[in-house]
């Protein structure tokens, strides 16, 4: 696991400056403590640097590495599981290796397969190749977007990173997208291809970017869709052993490693699979971290402890108590974007505690996109119901009595939801099931935005369907999968894993992303990951994991990995949010209305509504500007 940052001089006669170079790669530090090195081509064309967390060949794999002639030379960040039996081959035909790393392949394996040699690679991964002979930069992204890259063209140079304060350690600008900033109030994240920095892009999962003279950005890999190119077995008894089969073989793949491989575990029932699957293929107890809170309701420790025990791990738990307004400054800091899913506080100090015992865990990410976990699922399969009822009980009589229902602060609260629901679930599927989603929906933004801020003109759920168009298929739940797995799972979920993890020297893997997982999941009928007329969720995950664990634990409800937000705005977090989004703070930044802002924070106090996600994405939002932006001294 590394960090990778460099230049390319892109205009004929300028050059790259080391010196800028190394400014980029101190930046990334924390990604890669171990060791740290640069490559300067002797032209001086490109420079490009990586940072080292070592996990695999502990004393060789010092990067950037090339090939035997250093005529390709290579900057990873991730780990290629399948890394031995490439090498074997590469061998084969007459390769020489002078390191066991997993990165010395890669240079390899592009002199064999060119542009295309990410199709062979199987694992988590941003990867740089300069090839000097051609003058050709080749950017690539794993194909479910776990790790992340960053680019931009500024000024005859075009520079790549593992994270955007790389960039920015460049002298780029510091320009705020409009157009971002209206996404990210939509959905508490920014989608891709875009970041909150005007003119900084973050390259795509499943993309390249070629620069050979003109840079061009292609697609690789994409999700198959949900028509089967073959016949699937309808038995529930075979898929799920199917199934189980390639569950062991996708965390066999991931706990390749030279030093010790643990596990978080939360109590559901994704991260619990992952353990009892890891604890049958481990000579040694496997070590899991777990985390909890004081309020009953958002505290999964008992479950977490009932898997550790029936797995028989070497179990840490940790209670949440944190400061928590110096914990979000510090998130802001390693976000380096606006973030608003507030699970990122429980996953920082997760992977904080974590990282006292353990350089590289599994974790259950991905799960509810590729198996079917999101009660949103539900809420489609609902929808077609809600549809066929009268108008006048569907859009009046049960959204007023839904607003009568009192605001709660209970995690996954029926106001809450059952509010979302009524009031979108009439609109097209697409749009529903975008709206369940949506923070602040188009007609609040309007209300938002301050007279002198001039916002992007586009509705954000655009952006879902331009992504829903592209999967084909009468099976509409697989086809709402796909999206949430190209845009939510990508840019919210995994950037949140990413940047919690690495700004502690952490190595998360997850291994339900394996790719050949995710294709095989992908042509299984949503029938078998919703299922029947209780809408059982995760229903084929649940069938493969009997007998692994315990049915109280397959069955439990889903419970979702959250913190306490709505109390600690109204209580810990009132003085900052007072400040940050008071009237003053508001009216010099110049965004946003501070009349609105202060009559939904109003009634967030007085129980009328909850408006805790609205109100703590603006809170992250206006700490990141005033950070990143006004460059104000946290």
């Amino acid at each position: 696991m590394c960090g990778i940052c460099g230049t390319l001089a892109t205009r004929p006669g300028t050059l790259v400056v080391p010196a800028e170079v190394e400014a980029m790669c101190a930046t990334l530090r924390h990604r890669g403590p171990d060791d740290r090195g640069l490559h300067l081509d002797p032209q001086a064309r490109l420079a490009m640097a990586a940072v080292r967390l070592s996990i695999i060949d502990l004393a060789g794999g010092h990067q950037p590495l090339s090939n035997e002639d250093g005529s390709v030379w290579v900057a990873q960040n991730g780990e290629i599981y399948n890394f031995r039996a490439l090498r074997a081959e590469l061998v084969a035909r007459g390769h020489d290796f002078v390191t066991h790393s997993d990165t010395e392949v890669i240079a390899h394996l592009y002199e064999e397969q060119g542009l295309d040699f990410a199709r062979s690679l199987q694992g988590m991964f941003a990867i740089a190749v300069w090839d000097a002979r051609r003058g050709r930069l080749v950017l690539v992204r794993d194909r479910l977007g776990i790790k992340p890259l960053f680019y931009a063209e500024h000024d005859g140079q075009l520079r790549f990173a593992s994270e955007i304060k790389a960039l920015l350690a460049a002298g780029l600008p510091r320009r705020l997208d409009p157009v971002a900033l209206h996404d990210y109030l939509s959905f508490d994240y920014v989608p891709g291809p875009n970041t909150m920095f005007e003119g900084i892009s973050r390259l795509q999962a499943g993309h390249r970017l070629i620069w050979d003279g003109r840079l061009t950005i292609e697609r690789y890999w994409d999700l198959p869709g949900s028509t089967p190119p073959e016949p699937i077995v309808d038995d529930t008894r075979a898929l799920s052993a199917q199934l189980r089969t390639r569950l062991d073989d996708a965390v066999a793949a991931n706990m390749v490693s030279d030093v010790p491989v643990g596990a978080f575990l939360s109590g559901g029932l994704d991260s619990s699979l992952v353990v009892a699957l890891m604890a049958r293929q481990s000579d040694r107890p496997v070590q899991t971290h777990s985390i909890g809170f004081r309020e009953a309701s958002y505290n999964e420790l008992p479950w977490a402890r009932r898997v550790a025990a029936h797995c028989g791990t070497e179990h840490h738990e940790t209670i949440v108590e944190p400061n928590i307004e110096d914990l979000i400054h510090e998130l802001v800091g390693a976000f380096d974007e606006p973030f608003g899913d507030s699970s990122a506080v429980a996953a920082w100090v997760l992977a904080r505690e974590a990282a006292q015992h353990a350089k590289v865990v599994l974790s259950g990410d991905g799960g509810d996109e590729i198996f079917g976990g999101y009660v949103i699922y539900q809420a489609d399969q609902l929808a077609r119901l809600y549809r066929r009822l009268p108008a006048a009980l569907a859009e009046q009589a049960l959204p007023a009595l839904a607003r009568r229902i009192p605001a709660s602060d209970r995690k996954m609260s029926w106001d809450l939801k059952l509010r979302r629901f009524v009031e979108h679930g009439r609109a097209d599927p697409l749009a529903a099931h975008g709206s369940w989603r949506i923070i602040f929906t188009e007609a609040m933004k309007a209300r938002l935005y301050g007279a002198h801020f001039r916002p992007a003109g586009h509705d954000s759920l655009d952006l879902l369907r331009a992504h829903f168009d592209r999967t084909q298929g009468d099976d509409l739940l697989n086809r709402f999968m796909a999206v949430d797995a190209r845009i939510s799972l990508v840019d919210d979920m995994l950037t949140k894993v990413d940047r919690t993890s690495m700004a502690h020297s952490l190595e998360v893997r997850v291994p339900l992303l394996d790719h050949h997982l995710v294709e095989w999941m992908e042509r299984i009928p949503s029938r078998y990951k919703v299922h029947g007329p209780r809408m059982t969720l995760k229903y084929l995950m649940k069938e493969a994991a009997r007998g692994l664990l315990p049915d109280a634990v397959i069955d439990r409800p889903k419970a979702g990995f959250h913190v306490p937000v709505p109390a600690w705005l109204k209580r810990e977090l009132r003085p900052l949010v007072d400040h940050q989004l008071g009237a003053e703070t508001l009216t010099r930044q110049g965004i946003f209305d501070p009349a609105y802002v202060a009559e939904l924070i109003a009634a967030d106090r007085a129980g009328k509504a909850n408006h805790s996600r609205n109100i703590w994405g603006l809170l992250m939002f206006g700490l990141w500007y005033d950070r990143f932006i006004e460059r104000t001294p946290v």
